[in-house]
């Protein structure tokens, strides 16, 4: 070894590496990884894993499953507004692809994960090893090649010099705000263990900075005169918003110009609930006042969103026939959308120069008495939903509102699936921007407890309410462990509906009954619809299967213990699992909005064909927006 190299092995080089690497915005700066989740298996054990043993810098943390490993990394990244995340690493074979719904999920809501996936030997000889998969058409072929359509940057590390241009380039992709997602290097189980010499500049410390670039002076001052010449503008907050650290730029803006917000699923919490200009929640998951001036805007000012069929509700939302869009955006892609002026650029720098541009204009004072009307309205109907008293079983509004008034103005409520999604958007009166913590890119069952997890890892000081439905805690709770085992204390709030309420919903809009979507016991060799009202449900406890993972847990029977219950579980010292039973089949309304679910064309079931002629109706409103 020379003065200028040092003799290690890949993986020991790499870990070198990753622990150097710093994010710096605004002047502050932190460490890029804050730890290592994973799994060993024979394809990284004498490889990564001897790196973390050899050298703790980095802390190791054991999970219980890869993809939760992935959803506890996306969520920290999330909480961190993208400046701090966490590794993933794996065996090869199933525990590699136990990770690619995680990298989805990243990928899809912009979110920087690095995964480390152990992979088949690059030397071949004694191929085929266990968990290879096998193709005639390529030696050169594993199951990690599944990744690449659901990550930002691949690559197959098959010498041990390649890391050297490998990982910077995964470190240049992390911390782009534009192209940022899940990073994968995919480590040969042998090319891990071998040695190189390595130049000692590899391991300096590298601050990647995150920059505020500025949209085009021209296309601000064109957004500014379309602005001015508009009647009713309106604002799509998007997660940009918060990633971007705009919020409080956000609000000054609105409140100089008088523009009403709607918020996505991403960007509920870019203004607080009590804003007078808030218009709530936007597009099929969306409430009454931004549905309702979202029917009539003539110019639509998207910020940090890249407008989901959620969010223009199928593209229904925006009914004006001159509708004009402005897509500030730090992504081309996004900001190109619906044919708009782009402004591509941060959002917290593009609204503090738009701010400048705008300065003594103001929307038409009827526009805005109307805005903060419906503002009142909305208040008073979230009210109303709160206090509803649903017997038998409590309806899932109710109990939203008394989480949220437990939960205080200090915590973090995380969501992902079923039901849960659309009420949350349209209920929850987010009081800071961590408050509403909804991950809706993927929508993927599983993600909350693990999500959780990666939430109360990267906000300590924080309580985190988990709200799980009964099919997402089946899918994937086992992190449960990892957080008692680590002494992270989750509030996991478990509505049980019997079965899969949101499809259930979804399946009789669509004149299907439900069919399939409970959690019974199959009757004449199937499971039937809703209407079968002799079914046996399922003898599932959820309860005893909690406190068996370690957790503290409440049973609830009523609403009033529901109350109780949370109140208990601020004084617990671990994991605690609030499990109460609620109403499948009384929803919150739709407030004006939709989405497009096609209906069968041709059914021999009368209701079916009810569905297809309101959905033929309601598809012949959807816009090119061109």
């Amino acid at each position: 070894m020379s003065e200028t190299t040092r003799r290690l092995t890949m993986a020991q080089a790499l870990l070198g590496f990753l622990k150097a690497q710093y994010v710096e915005r605004d002047g502050v700066e932190n460490p890029f990884f804050a730890g290592c989740l994973g799994i060993f298996g024979h394809g990284i054990v004498s490889g990564l894993g001897q790196a973390l043993q050899q050298d703790p810098g980095l802390r190791y943390y054991q999970v219980r499953n890869e993809q939760g490993a992935v959803h506890a990394a996306t969520a920290y990244a999330k909480v961190k507004n993208r400046l701090q995340t966490l590794i993933c690493t794996s065996s090869i074979g199933p525990g590699a692809t136990n990770m690619i719904t995680g990298a989805a999920t990243a990928t899809i809501n912009r979110l920087p994960v690095l995964l480390l996936p152990g992979d088949i030997f690059a030397r071949r000889n004694v191929a085929p090893v266990l968990q290879q998969l096998e193709s005639f058409l390529s030696q050169d072929i594993s199951v990690n090649d599944c990744f690449k359509p659901v990550s930002r940057y691949w690559d197959r590390i098959n010498r041990p010099d390649q890391i050297l241009l490998a990982a910077p380039e995964a470190m240049r992709v992390l911390t782009s705000p534009s192209e940022t997602g899940a990073v994968v290097l995919a480590l040969p189980e042998d090319v891990q263990t071998e040695a190189y010499d390595y130049p000692l500049e590899f391991f300096r410390k590298r601050v990647w900075r995150v920059g505020r670039p500025r949209p085009d002076r021209m296309a601000l001052e064109r957004a500014a005169a379309l602005i001015r010449s508009s009647q009713r503008p309106l604002i799509v907050a998007g997660g940009g918003v918060i990633y971007s650290g705009a919020t409080e730029v956000l609000a000054r803006f609105v409140q100089a110009t008088g523009i009403p917000v709607g918020e996505s699923m991403a960007g509920k919490g870019s203004l607080r609930f009590d804003h007078p200009l808030n218009m709530g929640a936007i597009g099929a998951t969306g409430a009454l006042p931004a549905n309702r001036l979202a029917h009539d805007a003539d110019l639509v000012i998207g910020i940090g969103t890249r407008y989901s069929d959620f969010t223009t509700a199928s593209k229904t939302a925006f009914q004006h026939p001159g509708v004009r869009f402005i897509n500030l955006n730090i992504t081309e892609f996004d900001a190109g959308k619906h044919h708009g002026l782009a402004l591509l650029g941060d959002a917290r720098a593009a609204l503090e120069e738009l701010e400048a541009l705008l300065a003594g204009y103001a929307v038409d004072p009827q526009y805005r008495a109307q805005a903060e009307q419906l503002h009142a309205q909305w208040e008073a109907e979230v009210d109303r939903i709160y206090a509803i008293r649903l017997e038998p079983l409590p309806s899932q509004g109710e109990l939203i509102g008394a989480l949220n008034e437990a939960a205080g103005d200090n915590a973090i409520m995380i969501n992902a699936a079923g039901s849960m999604p659309g009420d949350l958007h349209k209920l929850w009166r987010a009081r800071h921007p961590k408050h509403f913590h909804m991950e809706y890119g993927y929508s993927c069952m599983g993600y909350e407890v693990a999500g959780g997890l990666g939430a109360k890892m990267a906000a300590p000081d924080k309580e985190v309410y988990v709200v799980v439905g009964d099919g997402s805690y089946l899918m994937l709770s086992s992190e449960l462990v990892t957080s008692v085992q680590e002494g992270y204390k989750l509030i996991v709030v478990l509505w049980d509906n019997s079965g899969f309420k949101s499809i259930g919903s979804l399946s009789r809009s669509l004149g299907q009954d439900g069919f399939g979507t409970r959690f019974v016991y199959p009757k004449e060799g199937g499971l039937g619809g809703d209407s079968a009202q002799d079914a046996v449900a399922l003898p599932i406890d959820f309860a005893a299967n909690a406190r068996s993972l370690g957790a503290e847990v409440f049973e609830c029977k009523t609403y009033a213990d529901y109350v109780t219950a949370l109140q208990a579980a601020k004084a617990t010292d671990r994991t605690t699992v609030i499990v109460i039973k609620n109403d499948r089949y009384f929803n919150v309304p739709g407030y004006e909005s939709w989405w497009d679910v096609p209906v069968a064309e041709v059914s021999e079931m009368p209701a079916v064909q009810e569905a297809r002629k309101n959905w033929e109706e309601m598809r012949r409103k959807e816009q090119y927006y061109l």
